[in-house]
């Protein structure tokens, strides 16, 4: 239920001018931040190759790169079975490079956004909530010493050999501890995750393709008590995608045999799949291989129409790795889990839940995974 319907008649008119303001206070500060994003673009870090990772260092900020995000996914199970999945991302824009010399704690330097959605698979049903700042006062952040980000109350921080996650508000929110069961995956090649033609143009990407998750989920006035397992991804960068491209299909699968996959689909203007697109498989005992391509083939099956936004988005997947004998079919848990982030990046996308059934060598396979579709909506903006 959005904010607006939850005031009387008469707190309406303040709410909207709250609203309005918020909007345009949010527009200059992506105006400020597109400004010195083109006159210092050169100024900041650009993911080239030769990177070498180093963990758990790396799982901190890295404040000499413009984008940064934090997104973690997971399927959760309650008592009696009740499944649930959620989604928490933690973003950091840059809008200028850092400085010693700006050290105050009013200073403008970096916005953060979180977002947080949860899928009641059982009753159907998807909600997300936001939040956005600009970091004064300490109100929001994210540490380069040691893993912890932040906005106001809500956020992610490693703990000895666990990640800790706390977001949401009122009958809405999460307590979980995430205990990693595999070492961490680089994607890409030589340490760079390759999204556009041109050097720079990606970004230092790793994933945690399987957590064990364990905490409590404030839903419905209930508080549960939930277990089940999870995937974060980090990446950052300053440049990535082009004028020419739209948007991405992302995919992570968890199988049960612990295989994981994750391949994106970046697309240009004209609807085809740029060279760039790629994807990692991950197997059983923690290897993993660069899948170009020509690897893959992603095959939509249907779509669905948001009320809300007016989007049409592909709703259904078949995924394909011929040279590996696999083939699996990704179904939304709900057909509705539309993110319309009107306080924070003011982008609309899907991201949600999905089981997966298939073959794998031969023999039957399923899993759970999740999927982001952004650019379907509006062209995504390279500079957020």
């Amino acid at each position: 239920m959005s904010v607006a319907q939850n005031v009387q008649p008469h707190q309406r008119l303040g709410w909207l001018r709250w609203t309005v303001l918020a909007s345009l206070v949010l527009s200059l500060l992506f105006g400020l931040a597109l400004a010195n994003a083109r006159q210092g673009a050169e100024t900041f870090r650009r993911a080239l190759p030769g990177y070498v990772f180093q963990f758990p260092q790396d799982h901190a900020a890295h404040p000499e790169f413009r984008t940064e995000w934090w997104y973690y996914t997971g399927h959760l199970i309650a008592a009696k079975g009740r499944r649930f999945g959620f989604q928490l991302t933690f973003f950091r824009h840059a809008l200028r490079p850092p400085a010693p010399e700006r050290k105050s704690r009013w200073a403008l330097n970096n916005l953060y956004f979180v977002h947080f959605a949860i899928t009641d698979e059982e009753e159907g049903t998807f909600r997300f909530q936001e939040k956005v700042s600009r970091g004064a006062l300490d109100t929001a952040g994210a540490r380069s010493e040691q893993y912890h980000v932040w906005v106001e109350g809500w956020e992610a921080r490693s703990q000895d050999n666990s990640h800790k996650l706390r977001a949401g508000k009122e009958d809405m929110g999460i307590d979980l501890t995430l205990v990693p069961t595999k070492t961490a995956v680089v994607h890409g090649k030589d340490g760079v995750s390759q999204k556009a033609v041109g050097e720079g143009y990606g970004s230092h990407y790793y994933s945690l393709t399987r957590m064990h998750a364990r905490g409590k989920l404030q839903w419905r006035g209930s508080s549960l008590e939930v277990s089940g397992q999870a995937w974060m991804d980090h990446e950052f960068g300053s440049n990535q995608l082009r004028e020419y491209q739209v948007g991405w299909d992302w995919f992570s699968v968890q199988l049960n045999d612990r295989t994981e996959l994750m391949l994106y689909i970046i697309r240009q203007r004209e609807g085809r799949a740029d060279p760039s697109s790629s994807g990692t498989l991950v197997h059983p005992d923690g290897a993993s291989e660069h899948l170009p391509l020509e690897k893959f083939k992603v095959e939509t099956l249907s779509s669905w129409h948001s009320k809300k936004s007016g989007t049409t988005y592909p709703s259904g997947w078949r995924l394909r790795l011929p040279s590996k004998q696999l083939d699996v079919r990704l179904i939304p848990a709900v057909e509705d889990q539309e993110l319309t982030t009107k306080k924070s990046t003011l982008v609309n996308y899907w991201e949600g839940s999905v089981r997966v059934t298939g073959n794998y060598r031969g023999k039957a396979i399923s899993g759970l995974g999740y999927v982001e579709l952004t650019g379907y909506d509006t062209a995504f903006r390279p500079d957020i």
